[in-house]
Parts: structure tokens; C-alpha cells; sequence
């Protein structure tokens, strides 16, 4: 998505622009092409040099220093540019474009330029967590402007904290994202559940499935692909979260319908695709229920849970669209059919799990998917990410539809 794109990359003051320079050459390697623009600051810490030979560009460091007689030249870079990339974003820069401030090169020519700009920020996190630093997020957040979240980890003043810039691929996986082709879903707010919940029986003991929560984690990553602001409630997994996705980690059926009701309402759909525990222990003791001669058996008492879908289709506005996921054993269509109209389903994906390579916990998945409008669509066994673009095409038939 990056070929022949013209990427700006301003580094500024930080320990962290050594990472820029394997910025730079993931750009590059991405089919890029790639001009920097250093500040003072920056030059104390990495030579213009080095980024030269990597962008094979010359490196802009002046105002006053023109190589181009014939241009402006901030003027020239700033409308050259597909994409800027303002890493690591001091406390300095990120100050000086919220507020309008244009005294060097870099602040300069991020003031005139009108393409995309992605921050990562790079600072001590007692600068981070400054209230006037915060504002000035806020105030680009507002003004569109794009941020990698800086991470947590040990800062060059020798303690563990939070301010560290985004290694390198991860803003390289950011941009790619935001260089995404508009689709149906782009600017769309999407909620996906994905994983088993667990239900404590006492410390050491729970009631769960076995839901590895790869399908609902592949729904996750094609959605952002084309376009959708993604929020992925997720039981614990043993996956990576997806680029692009804000994680909102859960571990009972209750805290996942807490979390359900609260974001439900500010979305636009609802991909149900976790594997919810039905039934939960009546009872949770704080001890460990030790085994002794005398408990040959133990019996527990299970209750229902909340139904999920049920409160969200309580909750559904005019323009929202939910997603709901049926595993079977037997009757699959039968059984689908009734969920999909008694939960008040847009879309249902229903699969039998009692077949070989289907379902839970394995990287292959065989799906019907049933709508209202629409002759059930049936893939083969194929990978879940296969799978999952079938279920998101089918989604952005009906977004289409409804918007149409």
C-alpha cells in the first residue's frame, strides 16, 4: 500500500531517533519513497548522514539553508507528501503543532503540509503525563491528526515507565493502515467479542471452553484492514491484538455484557463472535476446594448467565447492524435459523463443530452464513482468515444495502 507514496519523516529531539533510521529503511523497503527532515535537536543525537544513505535523499535540517533555489522548500516538501511521519514526536514538536508555532524547518513544513500526519511521541513519562502535554494531544486528536501510542518499558533515565516511541514496525503498521483504500466500513465503529469466558469455581478452577478466539481476532484484523475503527472486547487468549485495535480485556460472561452495554451504543455493529460460558458456578469461594477422604464427590450448582445478544437487541438503534455466532452439533440449520430471528441477527454465522477442522481452537473453519434477505452462504473448510473475509463481505453487503 506504500508503493511510489511519498513519506516525510521529521525526527526531533529524543533518545529514540535511533530507531528512526530502521524507520526509515522499513519505509524504504516498503516501496516508499522517503525524505527526512531533522530538527537541532535531533542532530545531537543521530547525523543527518546516516538518514541520508538510508532515504538515498538529501536531509532537510535549515529553513535558511535552501538547496533548491527555484522552490520553497518546506512549501515543496509539504506538498510532495502522501504521508508524515513525526517520529519520535518531542514534547517540543507535538507543543508547536498544537498551537500553531512554525520557527524551523520541521514545524515549518508540518504547517503547511495537508496530508495525513502520524505522531509517535517519545518523552519521560512525568513529561507524558503533563496536563499541558495532554492537552496538546487532545487538541491534535481534534485537529485529526494521527498517534502510535507510546509504550511502556525502561526509559533512558534508568526506570520502568511509560513513554517509550513504538518500535518501528508498529508505526510502519500504523501507516499502512491509514493508507488503506476507503471502503464501506471506513470511519465505522465496530464492536468485535472474541475468546471462551471463564467462570471461577474457587482460585485454581474454572468453567470454560475451548475457544481459542482466532476467528473472532481474524473478524477483528480484516475489519481494520478495510477501514474500521475497531474495539475488541476479548476474553483471554493467547493471541497477538491486531494492529489498529483497541483492546478491552475481559475474563466472565458478566464483565463481557458490561463491557458489551457500554461501548454497544456508540457503535455502528456488533460482531458477537466470543464463546460466551452459558452457565457459571452459583456459588465462587475464595480457598481452594481441597480434596480429602471424607469428598468422594462434589457436586455444583450451575446458574444461567446473562444472554448477550438478547440485551444488545434491547439496547439496538435504527442503523446498527449485530453479528451473532452459533456453534452446533446437530441441526445446525434449524438451530441457526431460530437464533438468528429470536436474537434479532442482521447476520449470523452458524458452524458445526462437531466436524473435523471446524471450530474451536483450530486454524480451520467451515461456516454457514445466514441472513435475512439472502440465500444462506456456505464456504468450504478453509483458513479462519479466509473465513473471516467471507463473513466481512458479507457484513459489508448488508452495511451497503442499508446505506443504499
Amino acid at each position: 500500500m506504500l508503493n511510489d507514496k511519498n513519506v516525510a519523516l521529521y525526527v526531533t529531539g529524543s533518545i529514540a531517533a535511533y530507531k528512526s533510521l530502521y524507520l526509515t529503511r522499513l519505509l524504504v523497503k516498503a516501496g516508499a519513497r522517503v525524505r527526512v527532515v531533522m530538527t537541532t535537536a535531533a542532530q545531537a543525537f543521530v547525523t543527518p548522514m546516516s538518514f541520508q544513505v538510508l532515504s538515498k535523499n538529501q536531509v532537510l535540517t535549515s529553513a535558511f539553508d535552501s538547496k533548491t533555489p527555484t522552490a520553497v522548500d518546506h512549501i515543496e516538501l509539504a506538498d510532495w507528501t502522501d504521508y508524515a511521519i513525526v517520529a519520535p514526536a518531542s514534547a517540543d514538536i507535538i507543543g508547536k503543532l498544537a498551537n500553531g508555532i512554525a520557527d524551523d524547518m520541521a514545524s515549518l513544513t508540518l504547517m503547511a503540509t495537508t496530508a495525513p500526519i502520524l505522531l509517535a511521541p517519545a518523552m519521560n513519562e512525568h513529561m507524558l503525563n503533563q496536563p499541558a502535554v495532554q492537552h496538546n494531544l487532545n487538541t491534535l486528536t481534534t485537529n485529526g491528526v494521527h498517534f502510535v501510542a507510546p509504550g511502556t518499558g525502561f526509559l533512558a533515565e534508568g526506570y520502568e515507565g511509560k513513554g517509550r516511541m513504538a518500535e518501528p514496525d508498529t508505526i510502519l503498521a500504523e501507516l499502512q493502515l491509514l493508507s488503506r483504500p476507503k471502503t464501506v466500513f471506513s470511519g465505522k465503529n465496530v464492536l468485535v467479542t472474541a475468546g471462551g469466558t471463564r467462570e471461577r469455581i474457587d482460585p485454581v478452577r474454572f468453567i470454560t471452553n475451548d475457544s481459542s478466539g482466532k476467528m473472532g481476532y481474524a473478524i477483528a484484523a480484516e475489519l481494520v484492514n478495510r477501514g474500521a475503527n475497531v474495539t475488541l472486547i476479548s476474553a483471554p487468549t493467547r493471541l497477538t491484538v491486531p494492529n489498529g485495535t483497541h483492546l478491552v480485556p475481559v475474563t466472565t460472561t458478566e464483565d463481557l455484557a458490561d463491557a458489551v452495554v457500554h461501548h454497544f451504543p456508540k457503535a455502528d455493529i456488533l460482531v458477537m463472535a466470543a464463546a460466551v460460558a452459558d452457565f457459571r458456578p452459583k456459588t465462587s469461594v475464595d480457598q481452594k476446594i481441597k480434596k480429602t477422604a471424607d469428598n468422594d464427590e462434589m457436586t455444583l450448582s450451575l446458574v444461567k448467565t446473562t444472554d448477550i445478544l438478547k440485551t444488545a437487541a434491547s439496547l439496538k438503534q435504527p442503523g446498527q447492524l449485530t453479528v451473532g455466532f452459533a456453534a452446533e452439533t446437530q441441526n445446525l440449520i434449524t438451530n441457526a435459523t431460530k437464533k438468528l430471528t429470536s436474537k434479532q441477527l442482521d447476520l449470523l454465522v452458524a458452524n458445526d463443530v462437531s466436524q473435523p477442522g471446524v471450530g474451536f481452537n483450530g486454524d480451520t473453519n467451515q461456516v454457514t452464513i445466514l441472513s435475512r434477505d439472502k440465500t444462506p452462504v456456505q464456504t468450504a473448510l478453509v483458513s479462519k482468515t479466509a473465513v473471516a473475509a467471507t463473513v466481512v463481505d458479507e457484513l459489508a453487503r448488508l452495511v451497503d444495502t442499508k446505506e443504499g
